[in-house]
């Protein structure tokens, strides 16, 4: 009995450690089955390619660097139709190779309103403002920079037609009718310089410029209109308020949101803001440009000074007379705000209106911003065609 007993215990003790065996031996079968499963699955994904609609396009902005700025800024202005136009672009670039130009000004968005090249910011995409006049910027940006050339990107602010025509009600309108926008003696349409919107669009044309390459933010039409009927003129935001306020928020505005990332900025401001005491009738007051902005280059175009100015009946056949009495008064301005005076940085002409400006004329008018203890330039010519003779050979 006691042995039968024995027998079974025995037995049933086998049947336990049968059954777990095969328990365990199950687990790890079904365990592994299940992981291979998941693996074949992962990668299928992985290795599966997935067809995106044609409409969604993925883009990679491009890898950027930025040079500091030269000592000295010898600039000359490219349009962006030029820029982006290998045969006369080379012409220019033959330039700045023989002789001192060390720094170009680009068009990134002119005053026809449209931007140059294609942009990454979608915001800005939705505008529909690009004309891609320049078509590869990345390789123009990377041909310039190996040159060691220090690229300024031009941005025309408040002359914007293109802008005002998606956005009437951003536009300076006629006083006798506030439904029909205004326009200077050219025709063309401006923005109101208050409008809170179009300092924002600004900002990020700025913002785009500088991320693909751009060395340095140039901002033009900075200010209020000068001609055209002024009579017959409303500002649907600015109405009412002083004009300089109105230009030092704008300032102010830009100066904050720009320079933590290493961008420099420079605004272009009339001529005449040198010597005069007012603002022209525009908003523009040079002390308040100085503060703001890290260069400022007022307009001292010899050709643009009225007859009889300082005396002189025709101002643009005396250069280096009337820059250097222009930039003598911008240098006094400029000291008497505790500003450095090296933050001026005048435009200067090479192009024929009032004489011929042969190269003679031009060094002339650089000689001039050098009498003041000033140390940099920029040269305006709107046909991008340069006086070699004007310039310092390179040695």
């Amino acid at each position: 009995m006691i042995q039968t007993n024995k027998n079974k215990i025995l037995f049933v003790l086998l049947i336990i450690v049968v059954a777990t065996f095969f328990f365990f031996l199950f687990s790890i079968i079904n365990k592994v089955k299940y992981s291979g499963t998941e693996n074949s699955k992962t990668n299928q994904i992985l290795n599966t390619k997935v067809d995106m609609p044609e409409s969604i396009s993925v883009v990679v902005p491009p890898m950027i660097s930025h040079i500091q700025t030269p000592n000295q800024v010898k600039a000359v202005y490219i349009s962006s139709w030029v820029a982006g136009t290998a045969s006369f672009k080379n012409k220019i670039l033959k330039l700045v190779d023989d002789s001192e130009i060390n720094s170009v000004v680009i068009d990134v968005k002119d005053s026809t309103g449209r931007i140059s090249f294609e942009v990454y910011d979608q915001k800005l995409k939705d505008e529909g403002s690009v004309e891609r006049r320049i078509t590869d910027l990345p390789s123009l940006i990377q041909e310039l920079h190996d040159k060691g050339i220090y690229i300024i990107a031009r941005i025309a602010v408040f002359q914007d037609p293109q802008f005002v025509k998606k956005h009437p009600e951003f536009g300076v309108k006629k006083a006798s009718n506030k439904n029909i926008l205004w326009s200077d003696k050219k025709g063309i349409h401006w923005l109101d310089a208050g409008s809170k919107e179009v300092w924002d669009y600004t900002v990020a044309i700025g913002k785009e410029a500088y991320a693909q390459g751009f060395d340095e933010l140039n901002f033009d039409y900075i200010r209020f209109p000068s001609d055209g009927n002024m009579k017959d003129i409303y500002y649907p935001i600015s109405e009412g308020k002083i004009k300089t306020e109105v230009m030092a928020s704008f300032f102010e505005y830009i100066r904050s949101n720009f320079g933590s990332d290493g961008e420099k900025i420079s605004a272009d401001v009339f001529g005449m803001t040198t010597t005069n005491s007012d603002d022209l009738g525009i908003g523009q007051v040079l002390e308040t440009a100085l503060k703001n902005f890290d260069y400022v280059a007022p307009m001292v175009y010899p050709s643009h000074y009225p007859p009889g100015w300082n005396g002189y009946k025709n101002p643009a056949t005396r250069p280096y007379e009337v820059i250097q009495k222009a930039m003598e008064g911008a240098v006094i301005k400029a000291k008497a705000i505790g500003e450095n005076p090296l933050k001026l940085r005048p435009w200067l002409q090479d192009f024929n209106m009032g004489a011929v400006y042969t190269g003679d004329l031009i060094k002339a008018e650089i000689k001039a911003v050098y009498s003041v203890g000033l140390d940099s330039w920029m040269i305006w010519d709107p046909a991008n065609t340069y006086t070699d003779s004007g310039y310092e050979k390179q040695l």
